[in-house]
């Protein structure tokens, strides 16, 4: 990809920071972006702590913390945005929070519309911005109507944007059931045997990794003639 300049808000675990490691180890300058300073400085740590890495602490839901951002890392090549606050989302229909559904909405569609909105005016005409949705938004099950909401939402505004924000790209990676830190809210201690019964059920015969996301995720920064697409990779849940 080059000597390139990509912010990666969520880069401080799973796939961000995947897709962080892979962009680094390609030769560009890497700006990861979270809530807190603790994790961002572990991840700083895992990879190395090389100098085309920065990191930047900010609640991409609060418009004045998203513009912050911008003003201090200036010019961009591409954004991408993996966020999602899915702490305490997952509950039955009863049980339901509204502050746990807003934290959601703030991560997953507000954070990645004020992304576009401050970000875009940093980005040349070939770059792009690209967010993460999910499966849940074609296989909903019972605890998510929360996160099935909000991914559904994610994709419509990624086909809005492109159409407003062109010849800038915008595009939208649905990834299935991966292996991250995530699985430990939704699952708990039941991490490993839930995604191991997902593993049989997936025509793929596995769940995925944080790297098959990223592969997805650098795919759609790099093609120049993809815009306003959700990119499936999920193991082939859809068919199941």
């Amino acid at each position: 990809m080059g000597k390139q300049r990509i912010l990666i808000v969520g880069g401080s675990s799973g796939m961000g920071l995947a897709l962080a490691r892979r962009c680094l180890a390609e030769g560009a300058d890497v700006i990861i972006a979270g809530r807190g300073e603790a994790k961002l400085s572990a991840a700083r740590d895992e990879l190395g702590r090389p100098a085309a890495l920065e990191t930047a602490v900010a609640d991409i839901g609060r418009e004045a913390e998203v513009a912050a951002i911008f003003e201090r890392i200036g010019r961009l090549d591409h954004i991408v945005s993996t966020a999602a606050a899915i702490e305490g989302a997952y509950r039955q229909l009863p049980d339901i929070e509204l502050e746990a559904a807003r934290r959601v909405v703030e991560s997953k569609l507000y954070g990645p519309l004020l992304l576009a909105k401050h970000g875009a005016p940093r980005l040349p005409p070939t770059g792009s911005l690209t967010f993460v949705s999910g499966i849940a938004a074609y296989r909903p099950a019972a605890c998510g109507a929360v996160v099935a909401a909000v991914n559904a939402a994610l994709e419509g505004l990624v086909r809005a944007l492109a159409v407003e924000l062109a010849p800038i790209r915008v595009n939208a990676v649905s990834p299935g059931w991966v292996d991250t830190p995530i699985w430990e809210f939704v699952a708990g201690d039941r991490k490993a045997e839930t995604l191991a019964a997902m593993a049989e059920r997936l025509p793929a015969g596995r769940v995925g990794r944080p790297e098959d996301i990223a592969d997805a995720l650098h795919f759609l920064m790099g093609n120049g003639f993809t815009t306003g697409e959700t990119l499936h990779v999920e193991g082939g849940h859809r068919l199941v």
